[in-house]
């Protein structure tokens, strides 16, 4: 019995092991907030990435066809039906943007829209690397100076589809940030709004002196003018354009 005693323990030891490797905290409805500061990655340059992939019919009709199979293994062996090419991957462009509220008052955008790409070692801190229209693996990136930490109210990081048909319920995105130090945190729009056009990811807040990212994923059928109007920023919008675009 010892000996059995002892395997399991190894073997509830390697679960534990394989679920801290993976290095990563996920922000969900029932774990929404995480604290930078009791992490230690209160300082540096917090890297914010969006990143996606195509959701297809296809895709999820073989997933709900996988139980079937199990139920029904003759089925394996049965040829797919081939899809129309209607059903197909259709191209979406989702862009990566940032409110900003620093301690002085100042309110703004980072944002591919209109050519708002911010500064990093400037007010307000916060800076767009570029814009990814293709959804390629290394997305579009916001970087954050989190040692001007105390120049920082909050920020609101956001999704939105530019000028193209709403299409969230076909794309599968994430958004991470990889703090300086400890685990990247994952924040996944997981939930279904097919015709909204933006979404409020998260939100990291200067909470007396405290850095927290609260997981938001809120969706909205308008631009940034109702981003703004649900998180009370106050600033005036008109219709903008992004280089290249008409």
């Amino acid at each position: 019995m010892a000996f059995w005693d002892s395997l399991r323990q190894n073997r509830a030891a390697q679960f534990d092991s394989g679920s801290a490797a993976s290095n990563a905290i996920d922000l969900t409805r029932r774990r929404p907030t995480v604290s930078l500061t009791k992490q230690g990655a209160a300082t540096g340059n917090l890297r914010v990435n969006l990143s996606w992939k195509m959701r297809t019919s296809d895709f999820d009709d073989r997933g709900r066809q996988s139980g079937r199979l199990l139920r029904h293994p003759l089925k394996f062996f049965q040829p797919e039906p081939v899809q129309a090419h209607t059903r197909a991957v259709t191209n979406v462009d989702l862009d990566i943007g940032c409110l900003y509220e620093l301690t002085d008052g100042s309110k703004g955008v980072v944002q591919p829209l209109g050519g708002y790409f911010g500064d990093l070692n400037d007010a307000p801190y916060v800076k767009l690397s570029g814009d990814d229209r293709f959804g390629s693996p290394s997305g579009e990136t916001i970087f954050v100076n989190l040692d001007h930490r105390d120049d920082i109210r909050r920020l609101l990081f956001f999704v939105y589809i530019y000028d193209q048909t709403p299409a969230f319920d076909r794309t599968h995105a994430m958004m991470t940030l990889y703090p300086s130090n400890g685990p990247r945190i994952e924040i996944e729009l997981d939930e279904r709004a097919p015709e909204a056009r933006s979404c409020a990811v998260f939100l990291l807040e200067n909470v007396k002196g405290e850095l927290v990212v609260r997981r938001e994923v809120k969706f909205v059928y308008g631009f940034q003018g109702e981003l703004d109007r649900m998180y009370g920023w106050g600033m005036q919008w008109g219709r903008g354009f992004k280089a290249g675009t008409h």
